[in-house]
């Protein structure tokens, strides 16, 4: 019995000793990154003991400036030398002893350095000044700190460059948002529309299509109202631009749209064609899901190429009948583009366009032999085959279709 005992104490210290080891030890979780060398507190000779309780005086600071100066070239020569980790060293010293010159030179110097940080692909400086800029962002906008000393305007512009300058569009956004409701506030239209421009630009760099488009319809409607043509020009590129890259081709038709309409003077006309093929291309992107729209394409591309015609612009023409040629294949109209390529060569030769004059040769031929024409796809090649010979490109393509065409025919 005792025997027994023993075991069972034996068998229940070792399952407990089991269990002990099995339990899963809490993970530490270390910090994403180490604390910050800009949040050091180790007293500096730079500086005396009480600057943190008795502020700097003008003396000293122009004197500490001229040190931190200092200290900012040596660490671009440091940088320049090879050794990054050095440099950095140096430029947060710098940056902690920026604080005691005041908000807006501390963060001026967060922003130099955090450009230079971003350049050289350094990932946990860049985060250790947006974590500064973020507290200063916070300290600035504290109710209390408002209260007393009202919005600090300067500080948030400084912000935002700061925050462009180490590729944080998020947090520079929300600075700038912050100012412009500021500026419309105190009703100083100039700053409002200068932050909303900054505003769309952000948006458009980023890729923010949708906002950046918002943003411009705003500034473009101010543009209007005030009757100010240039500016307002200036909008509608931008938001026709923004439109096609975010595809959404029928706000693009209606921009592009108003822009033509605004090319009414004589020395603008030549603006046309550009525009008239863009709308075409949008038309026909539309006419993938609504072929009732491919009727303005054509019309467009046709506008396009007589506009660019008549202002001599015949490079831009060759393009618009390319497209057209194109697109009367596709709607199996043949004829239709064997007409529309005997004009594109006419305009190739126009411009000594040898290259293109090949390529519509090129092209005048597959369309005849589409409709065994062998006689005059054969005269076609052939003259490719020529231009081919001047420009010694593509010959072997030229002869390869040729001899094929022989062959079919039996010529």
């Amino acid at each position: 019995m005792l025997r027994r005992l023993c075991a069972i104490a034996i068998f229940a210290t070792l399952l407990n000793n089991s269990l002990t080891l099995a339990a899963p030890k809490k993970p530490s979780q270390p910090d994403k990154f180490p604390p910050s060398p800009l949040e050091i507190t180790t007293p500096d000779p730079l500086v005396r003991p009480s600057a943190d309780k008795q502020p700097l005086t003008l003396a000293e600071q122009l004197k500490l400036n001229t040190a931190l100066d200092e200290l900012n070239q040596q660490a671009a020569a440091t940088l320049q030398a090879g050794d990054s980790v050095t440099a950095f060293e140096i430029w947060n010293r710098e940056l902690r002893l920026r604080r005691y010159l005041g908000k807006i030179p501390e963060v001026q110097a967060l922003s130099r350095v955090g450009a230079i940080a971003w350049n050289q692909n350094d990932r946990q400086e860049v985060e250790y000044i947006t974590r500064r800029l973020q507290e200063i962002q916070k300290q600035a906008l504290l109710p209390k700190t408002i209260a007393q000393q009202g919005v600090n305007l300067p500080l948030l512009q400084a912000l935002g460059e700061a925050y462009q300058n180490v590729r944080s569009p998020k947090n520079a956004l929300e600075v700038y948002n912050q100012i412009l409701t500021a500026v419309r506030q105190q009703q100083d239209t100039t700053a409002e529309l200068s932050t909303l421009q900054t505003i769309a630009e952000l948006h458009q760099a980023w890729f923010d299509y949708p906002q950046a488009a918002t943003t411009y319809e705003e500034l473009l409607t101010v543009a209007s109202a005030k009757g100010d043509r240039t500016t307002e020009l200036t909008y509608l590129k931008q938001l026709a631009y923004i439109y096609q890259q975010g595809k959404q081709p029928q706000q693009a038709i209606d921009t592009l749209n108003q822009l033509a309409a605004m090319y009414t003077a004589p020395e603008n006309l030549s603006k046309l064609p550009e525009l008239k093929l863009a709308i075409a291309t949008n038309y026909e992107s539309l006419a993938k899901e609504n072929p009732h729209l491919l009727q303005d394409a054509f019309n467009n591309y046709q506008q396009a190429y007589t506009t660019a015609w008549e202002s001599q612009q015949f490079v831009l023409a060759a393009e618009a009948l390319q497209k057209l040629i194109s697109l009367y294949r596709s709607q199996g109209q043949i004829d239709a583009a064997l007409q529309t390529s005997q004009i594109l060569v006419e305009t190739q030769a126009k411009t000594s366009n040898y290259y293109g004059l090949m390529q519509a040769y090129d092209q005048m031929g597959q369309i005849y032999l589409q409709q065994k024409d062998y006689p005059q796809a054969l005269s076609a090649f052939q003259q490719g085959l020529q231009l081919a010979q001047q420009l010694k490109h593509e010959e072997s393509y030229f002869t390869q279709q040729i001899e094929k065409i022989s062959k079919e025919s039996g010529q």
